[in-house]
């Protein structure tokens, strides 16, 4: 097993492993912006127009790299390889669910990794100080250094925001379906959010072990956080019961258990009002290290999970882990945590 995928000691905290160098930055050398076109040709030139303004205003140069959804995990990892061997950084240019790609591909060459936000929540720009306006983010991150953060896995797999098995996945499955059909915004991912919740009846039977404690639980849903903004956002942080806080040491879980259809919606309105904690049927807790193995039909291994707003399916059991090996990501010394959006379903 992999070094970095190896436990983590009970009582000690996160802290970057000094095995890995802090990657090296050539101001000379371009930076690499990875750019999803999915959002058609003309977001694409007012994305080119807003880096090209930044590069120009600071005297940078850089490598605008557009590519098709379904090439995204090839060109990440060429960037990122590029990027280490050129001592330049890779730029991720979109959604939570593009940086998620970008960053798996800079984890794993470990260069230096920016990012430009572009989706609708913006979660992880957000909780690092970097500005979810464009430009401002593009001028923040020439003018930014690395700095290590946590980053957290699923069966190996590097997320940034969350995880999550059960009714989440199903929630940003309907999501995707009504931005399709109404258009990106947070009103739609209510609605789809609503609609989900109407229709939630699939119960997840899980047998969870974190270090000594083992749970036994049916759900609804199990959610796990590594974003402290969206945790605070929705009132859902757990007791500080390990080292460190979710997404700086630990990370959260949420557990869900199953209710009818007027006390879901009741716990939306929870949510909302950041207090899913006070909700009823919900439990959260702490912890470093999960293995979670869920009773599944006969002939079945694999399980749907959603992965940084990725829907998949995973083998079980599902090893959900913080990593010693950190994410190197840009940012200034001065960028303080911006303050959450309006309160919305994820």
């Amino acid at each position: 097993m992999p070094e970095d995928l190896q436990p983590r000691p009970p009582g000690e905290a996160f802290a970057p492993s000094a095995s890995i160098p802090v990657p090296r930055l050539d101001a000379a050398s371009p930076l690499l912006f990875v750019i999803n076109a999915a959002a058609g040709a003309h977001d694409i030139e007012a994305k080119r127009a807003v880096i090209e303004s930044a590069l120009a205003a600071c005297g940078r140069k850089g490598e605008l790299l557009v590519c098709q959804p379904e090439e995204l995990p090839r060109v990440a990892t060429e960037a990122a390889t590029a990027a280490l061997a050129r001592s330049t950084a890779v730029v991720a240019v979109g959604g939570d669910g593009s940086l998620s790609t970008v960053a798996r591909a800079a984890h794993a060459a470990g260069c230096a990794m920016g990012v430009i936000p572009y989706g609708t929540f913006n979660y992880f720009a957000r909780a690092h100080g970097i500005p979810t306006e464009p430009l401002a983010a593009a001028r923040q991150l020439l003018d930014a250094r690395p700095t290590p953060i946590q980053v957290a896995s699923i069966n190996e797999r590097v997320f940034l925001v969350n995880a999550s098995l059960g009714l989440y996945p199903d929630l940003l499955q309907d999501r995707e379906a009504f931005k399709a059909r109404f258009g990106r915004s947070r009103w739609v991912a209510f609605v789809a959010a609503v609609a989900t919740l109407l229709r939630a009846q699939r119960r997840l039977r899980l047998h969870i072990e974190t270090g000594a404690t083992v749970r036994d639980v049916q759900t609804l849903t199990l959610f796990v956080g590594n974003n402290p903004l969206q945790l605070q956002q929705f009132g859902a942080e757990p007791e500080d019961t390990v080292p460190g806080t979710p997404g700086d040491g630990s990370l959260a879980a949420l557990v869900l258990r199953p209710i009818g259809t007027l006390a879901l919606l009741g716990l939306m309105v929870h949510g909302a009002m950041g207090r899913l904690r006070e909700a009823a049927g919900v439990e959260s807790f702490e912890f470093t290290h999960m293995v979670v193995r869920p009773t599944l039909a006969p002939g079945h291994r694999k399980v749907v999970v959603a992965c940084d707003g990725e829907v998949t399916r995973m083998r079980t059991p599902i090893d959900i882990r913080v990593l010693d090996t950190p994410l190197y990501l840009l940012r200034r010394d001065d960028a303080a945590d911006t303050t959450p959006a309006p309160r919305t379903v994820p």
